[in-house]
């Protein structure tokens, strides 16, 4: 038991705490049940009470998760629903908040749909992206012919561009027999494609509904059709909170069929909004261009003399320029007449033949000395090699061997030196004064 002094909580702090605890100890989980006092205010919230026989537990769908809900809420419906377990702190409240609901049985279907959709993702079924002309030269829209979808998609088309040529290929959306006539018309509309080539767009489309109205668009034959599909192929079924395998497969996937027109088509009102901002554009530049166009040519006329004044001032530039070249030229006559003088006066004093007469006497002289220092350098140079050829001889080996000597080589050519660097049987060379001997070691004397 708590002692009296111990200090009080307060109702928020109660309530926080406990808000706390549910939120950790609980966490995320699916709860069953039956649907009862369902009601949406103007904030587009969702508020209701599951219950079973034994209990019930209030719950809240937020607008920002009630958007993504397909399964229509009403009271009576059994629905899981997936949330986490809070309390409403200003009235503490113990509630579940939402965030999907799936009417009971659906489970296991969408569980097979989700492994199917993970088969034909991995082999590259829903790997389309080809580009969609706009505005299409054909489109081809595969719907019913009574459903909401093509009035939506005619109304867009004539709103944003009337220009559109559209073909209605009448098919069933909802059934058994839907798939089956959605795959028969795009093999249809392929195989017809060379018959006219303007084809170039398919939109596969319908209104909104349940899982099971929207079934036939999870037909595994029908996703494999338009991934093969040669025409590129816009998909928009149902609402933007319903996403089907026909638009997983598709090259473009469209929220809702009004959407996929806008996409289809461009919007002529912003065409011709742009033309008109264009063409004042231009208008601007063209007016812009003009001015400065004008004010040059104010300056370049500002700028121009007649011709006439031109060709006197060039005139007389040309007169003033060939003025001073004559004058230029008679003062280089002059200067090279001078020089000419001067060098005819310095050839008169010194006339060439003699020049050439005392350089012959020159050449005579130097040509004797050189004979004479030739001989001289000859004659020493003679008496020099006389004297070191002495001397070579008097060390060379060959006077050695002269004398009676001779030396021994062995098969390499080294010179034998000691008999201990021979042995008996090897055979030697003697080269001698005048020739060579082979001889053969027979024996050493100590």
């Amino acid at each position: 038991m708590l002692p009296a002094d111990t200090p009080a909580l307060s109702v928020s702090d109660v309530n926080r705490r406990a808000r706390s605890l549910l939120e950790q100890g609980i966490g995320e989980v699916w709860v069953e049940g039956e649907l009862s006092g369902v009601s949406r205010p103007a904030s587009g919230h969702v508020y209701f009470t599951l219950k079973d026989a034994n209990a019930q537990l209030r719950g809240a769908l937020f607008r920002s998760r009630a958007r993504f809900v397909a399964t229509p809420m009403r009271d009576g419906d059994r629905v899981k629903v997936r949330g986490r377990v809070s309390l409403f702190e200003p009235r503490g409240d113990y509630q579940l908040i939402a965030e999907a609901v799936q009417a009971v049985g659906e489970g296991e279907l969408l569980a097979a749909l989700e492994r199917l959709k993970q088969r034909l993702a991995a082999e590259g079924v829903f790997a389309n992206a080809r580009p969609l002309p706009c505005p299409p030269r054909h489109l081809l829209v595969l719907t019913s012919p009574t459903g909401a979808a093509i009035r939506d998609v005619m109304a867009v088309l004539a709103a944003r561009w009337p220009l559109a040529r559209v073909t209605l290929i009448a098919v069933p959306v909802q059934g058994r027999e839907a798939a089956p006539a959605l795959i028969g018309a795009l093999g249809l509309l392929n195989r017809q494609q060379a018959l006219d080539p303007a084809r170039d767009v398919i939109l596969i489309t319908r209104g909104g509904g349940s899982l099971e109205d929207l079934w036939a668009f999870n037909d595994e034959h029908l996703a494999r059709a338009i991934f093969h599909s040669r025409l590129p192929v816009m998909s928009a079924v149902g609402h933007e909170v319903d996403t089907t395998l026909s638009d997983l497969a598709a090259d473009v996937r469209a929220p809702t069929p009004s959407a996929a027109a806008e996409q289809l088509v461009p919007d002529r009102h912003d065409l011709l909004r742009r033309l008109v901002s264009l063409e004042r554009q231009l208008h601007r530049a063209t007016q812009a261009r003009l001015n400065r166009d004008a004010q040059r040519l104010d300056h370049l006329r500002a700028r121009l003399r007649h011709p006439g004044e031109v060709l006197d001032r060039q005139r007389l530039t040309l007169n003033e320029v060939d003025a001073r070249l004559a004058r230029a030229m008679q003062r280089r006559l002059a200067d090279e007449r001078r020089r000419l003088a001067h060098l005819q006066r310095r050839l008169a004093v010194r006339p060439p033949r003699r020049e050439v007469e005392q350089a012959t006497i020159r050449l005579t002289a130097a040509r004797t000395r050189l004979e004479q220092a030739m001989q001289h350098a000859q004659a020493r140079q003679r008496e020099r090699l006389t004297g070191l050829a002495r001397q070579l001889q008097a060390v060379s080996p060959l006077a050695v061997l002269g004398r009676g000597y001779a030396i021994l080589e062995d098969d390499r050519g080294q010179v034998i030196r000691r008999a201990a660097d021979t042995h008996p049987g090897q055979a030697l060379t003697a080269r001698l004064g005048e020739g060579r001997l082979l001889v053969q070691v027979t024996g050493k004397v100590d």
